[in-house]
């Protein structure tokens, strides 16, 4: 789980990262799709293209942005992952604890915020619990006893299969995700808001 050289680093530590490894063509590759209907195809990107690609993104003409696709390796809590593949137009290839039980890691945030009261699905970032150093060491305990049980159940010959569902939501996971960026722009637009939890905005500001 090591990342590579140009990860992005995110989350409390920096616990977790996002790294580009790939990406298929460049931005004169979509205003030539958008150019195609009159036969023209240009080699080096200029101020007019650049004119161009502003003004279908402003406009929401999105179509040509789907000829440049990016493939991105990510290192995640499951509950971060959860949220992640709910976006279907990516593709996702991940790390299976069915195959390994080496370099389990868990999440540990530094910081717990308080619920919203008028979200219910929501937290309030800047509002941190009064008995913080509390549940960091409350969540600490609990990845000690979940990686105690698991090992314990691998021990005695249980399957990795089944002594994994021990493994709370804070585990990390790494996976390929590939995205056209059209829908790559859809995704930021929903996980850079405000409304989505702070963890899922850091690797999206972080893109």
């Amino acid at each position: 789980n090591r990342p590579p050289e140009n990860a992005k680093f995110v989350l409390d530590n920096n616990q977790g990262w996002i790294a580009l490894i790939d990406r298929m063509g460049e931005e004169i590759k979509a205003v030539n799709a958008a150019r195609v209907s009159f036969g023209k195809i240009k080699t080096e990107f200029d101020e007019k293209d650049a004119t161009l690609l502003n003004f279908l993104i402003d406009e929401g003409h999105f179509a040509p942005l789907e000829h440049i696709t990016l493939t991105f390796l990510v290192h995640c809590p499951l509950f971060v992952r959860g949220q992640w593949h709910r976006h279907r137009s990516w593709s996702y290839n991940e790390i299976s604890r069915r195959y390994t039980e080496v370099d389990i890691e868990l999440y540990t945030p530094e910081f717990y915020r308080t619920q919203s009261k008028d979200n219910k699905q929501a937290s309030i970032d800047n509002d941190i619990i009064e008995y913080n150093e509390a549940a960091k060491m409350t969540m600490k305990q609990a990845n000690e006893q979940a990686l105690q049980h698991y090992n314990y159940l691998l021990s005695i010959g249980v399957c990795r299969e089944q002594a994994r569902t021990v493994l709370p939501q804070n585990m990390f996971v790494t996976f390929y995700a590939t995205v056209n960026m059209r829908n790559l722009l859809h995704f930021l637009n929903l996980r850079m808001d405000s409304h989505a939890q702070k963890e899922i905005r850091e690797y999206a500001n972080a893109i």
